[in-house]
């Protein structure tokens, strides 16, 4: 069996020191690192792109903080990437640690990223570069495709299954979770054992008796880079003699203990395909070395192997207390007898369950009866904050990187916007000259395809001088940074250039309408003339009605968002006013003959067009006319024509009269004449869907004669019919607020009054009566002068107010 000599893996004359290792171990990283103490070898070869030994040295820089990743792009193609992510508690780094504070040679000598790459591009993207194996195998994350996109897997051959090599020696020792196998039988092995070289004895046994089973275990490309490690060891065994030690996945140590001639490795070497590749080192993230983060070689527990690996002693006690301080931040009460009593508890739960000390399961278990009374909320929250983490690695400055990273390195210091990996949300205002160079900073970004901040809705102001943004820093931003350099070396002058490129490739007016607000946002004022000439040829070709509908909204935003920026905004406005009245044009016709689904997107159109028609009425564009008049023509036109669909003419009907064009007495005669027993019930409940639809519930409360018509259609609508408008109805009634809903139901339960629509019927009411309540509206004076600033004598008093308004 290979491997299975008794010192097989000590060094013995002519054969290199071995060490199997569980990427992201703590075990094997202290195991690691007693056996280079103990044996001190006069190299160290690590499993690794070569590519990276010319940044060994980055790794001893006071900047470089773990965990971090070796990052490889394909030069001209930087989205085909891979990583190679480090923690403080990963072998590798344990190792390269050591060499680099001893002064020992330290080499990489996995396959060169330069044939990895190349690989992942040569396939579908899906079985693409290093086999990330569970734990055992390489520690690369590749396989991420020219897209870039994580979550990308690996899959088999047809016909052959990919082995997991921790699943197979837990199953073997009668457990169902790797996790708690290798919690048991590495984990929890006591420091300071007499033979620092006796785990790595019994993995490599283990090992060589599953590759025995499974030869490869599905993982074909595996056999490419044993080979070419072979190729490795042997060369620094010529350089260094027998002082050679090598730290590579468990699953590796029987293929490269095995006698194979040089010729043979390097057949099985030629002919593969090249790229070329540049390196770096980048920020990492415990989230995303977490194997829900899609990552193959990744672990469950990233927060609790750096605990494990990181205190001197006593590990659940110290978790525990970390716990309790997280739950105490988030105000849930936790005392020091809280932590006693959750400590007992994990003890005694590991011994009911067999198992040397309490593991991260049991602790989860203590903490679940003990501090979080049972719920699992809390508990969630210690897992995402504590279990895996939101803790972010640091490369020093002086680390290769491409132009436009270290100019986005420069702004990031200059705003005081740093890079973290908690989501975390912040409020702008534009008004300052900081927050709107965040702001500037951010949007640029977005048009470069680097997500770090989404912009959200905000919970205070809704004016154009706020922003609310939610940031998070993703290790794949660094890709996204790579992949943004060819647009240039600065980000305003990569944003600039992406933006005019954009533009000119943009095949919809949407496209490009969308554009110019991101202009505008971004503050891009050379690549503002380059779209607006795009956007007006655009136009002028695009005779679809629905298509200028849906410009015009983002370019009326635009003009909003200049005036803010103090951007010269007259040529956005010159082409928003004729897109207006275009639209105004082509509008009456294109809702004629729809069916229910078209006329539901008009509608939508209708309400996006009168918005923007308010806001274009009170910019420079006005100029150009009465906007708005025409505009209440245009409504009046769709209100009235038997050809445009229920929906519309009813919405056209409410627009009008919420804008006061329209008198309640005519909107009940218009609702009277469509609620006639001659409509259709269908096109009758689409006009009423259209009419009360988007918070009209309010005008049924308040105007009763509406009421009474709809109440009045409804209970004669046929049986037959009732079940055809039915859906309609509820669909409109589902989406007011519930006090809206209940107080129709209160006046729909109460039947129709004396004077249906006065004051006098609604007297019965709670809320309502004849004339206006003075004592109760005198209540609200205070807050109401407070919120208007009025505090100082001789100012209006609440009659003067409710004239002025």
């Amino acid at each position: 069996m290979a491997g299975s000599d008794r010192g097989g893996a000590r060094q013995r004359g002519g054969q290199p020191l071995l060490l199997g290792v569980r990427h992201h171990g703590p075990g094997s990283a202290r195991a690691v690192r007693a056996a280079l103490e103990a044996v001190r070898p006069r190299t160290v070869l690590i499993e690794g792109p070569p590519e990276a030994d010319a940044l060994v040295p980055l790794a001893a820089d006071e900047g470089m903080r773990p965990p971090v990743a070796l990052l490889a792009h394909a030069v001209d193609e930087p989205g085909r990437s891979a990583f190679w992510p480090l923690a403080d508690f990963s072998p590798e780094w344990v190792a390269l640690r050591w060499a680099l504070r001893h002064d020992v040679p330290v080499r990489f000598i996995d396959l060169p990223a330069t044939h990895t790459l190349a690989w992942e591009g040569a396939g579908s993207g899906q079985d693409a570069g290093p086999p990330g194996e569970p734990g055992t195998g390489a520690p690369a994350e590749a396989g991420e495709g020219s897209s870039g996109e994580e979550g990308t897997t690996e899959h088999p051959p047809a016909g052959e299954l990919r082995v997991d090599p921790l699943a197979v020696l837990a199953g073997a020792a009668g457990y169902d979770d790797p996790e708690r196998w290798w919690e048991d039988v590495v984990e929890h092995r006591g420091a300071g054992a007499s033979d620092a070289l006796a785990p790595f004895l019994a993995l490599e046994e283990a090992m060589g008796a599953l590759r025995e089973t499974y030869g490869s275990g599905g993982h074909d490309r595996d056999l490419v880079r044993e080979a070419y490690m072979r190729l490795q060891i042997r060369a620094a065994q010529r350089e260094f003699g027998d002082g050679v030690a090598v730290v590579c996945g468990a699953w590796h140590v029987p293929a490269l203990r095995r006698k194979a001639s040089v010729t043979a490795d390097r057949a099985l070497l030629k002919g593969l395909p090249k790229v070329k590749a540049d390196m770096t080192w980048v920020p990492w993230t415990h989230r995303r070395l977490s194997r829900a983060g899609g990552y193959g070689a990744g672990i469950d527990s990233p927060g609790w192997y750096a605990h494990l690996f990181s205190v001197p002693d006593r590990p659940v006690e110290r978790w525990l207390t970390k716990v309790a301080g997280l739950l105490r931040e988030e105000d849930r009460i936790v005392s020091s007898a809280h932590v006693i009593e959750a400590v007992r508890l994990a003890g005694t739960l590991a011994a009911m369950r067999g198992r040397p000390l309490p593991g991260l399961s049991e602790t989860t278990d203590a903490v679940r009866a003990v501090m979080c009374d049972g719920s699992d909320v809390p508990l969630a929250l210690v897992r995402d904050r504590l279990v895996v983490g939101d803790v972010l690695g640091q490369v020093p400055e002086s680390a290769p990187a491409v132009p436009l990273q270290r100019d986005l390195a420069r702004l990031q210091r200059r705003l005081r916007l740093t890079p973290e990996a908690l989501e975390k949300e912040i409020e702008l205002d534009l008004r300052k000259e900081n927050d709107a160079g965040r702001s500037r900073l951010l949007h640029r970004l977005r048009l470069l395809g680097v997500g770090w901040g989404e912009p959200t809705a905000s919970r205070g102001s809704t004016g154009t001088f706020r922003e609310t943004w939610r940031l998070r820093w993703e290790p794949e931003l660094s890709v996204r940074i790579a992949e943004a350099g060819v647009w240039g070396t600065t980000v305003l002058g990569a944003a600039t250039a992406k933006a005019e490129a954009d533009a000119l490739a943009a095949q919809a007016l949407g496209e490009v309408t969308a554009l110019a607000e991101h202009c505008l946002l971004a503050d891009l004022p050379e690549a503002l003339p380059v779209v607006m000439r795009v956007l007006a040829d655009r136009a002028a070709l695009d005779a679809d009605v629905g298509h200028l509908a849906q410009a015009l909204p983002a370019l009326v935003r635009s003009l909003r968002y200049g005036d803010v920026r103090g951007t010269d905004t007259q040529a956005l406005a010159e082409v928003a006013a004729g897109l207006a009245e275009r639209v105004f044009v082509g509008l009456p016709p294109a809702c004629s003959a729809l069916d229910a689904d078209a006329a539901e997107e008009m509608r939508r159109h209708v309400d996006a067009v009168h918005g923007a028609v308010g806001l274009l009425d009170d910019t420079p564009a006005a100029a150009h006319g009465d906007l708005r008049g025409r505009w209440h023509s245009v409504l009046r036109v769709l209100s009235g024509r038997d050809t445009v669909p229920g929906v519309i003419r009813g919405r056209s009907v409410r627009l009008l009269l919420d804008d006061g064009e329209l008198g309640p007495d005519e909107a009940a005669r218009l609702m009277g004449l469509v609620l006639s027993p001659g409509t259709p019930p269908a096109d009758a409940a689409a006009w009423i869907e259209g009419f009360v639809g988007g918070g009209g519930g309010l005008l049924l409360v308040h105007d009763e004669r509406l009421l009474g018509l709809v109440d009045t259609w409804l209970t004669g609508v046929p049986a037959e019919a009732f079940t055809d408008v039915l859906p309609l109805l509820r669909r409109t009634f589902s989406a007011y607020e519930p006090g809206v809903r209940r107080t129709l139901g209160e006046l729909v339960r109460r039947g129709p009054g004396p004077a249906r629509g006065t004051g006098a019927a609604m007297a019965g009411v709670p809320g309502f009566a004849a004339d206006l309540d003075e004592e109760r509206a005198d209540a609200v004076l205070p807050v109401v002068r407070l919120l208007l600033g009025l505090d100082e004598p001789g100012e209006p008093v609440v009659g003067e107010l409710t004239g002025a308004a």
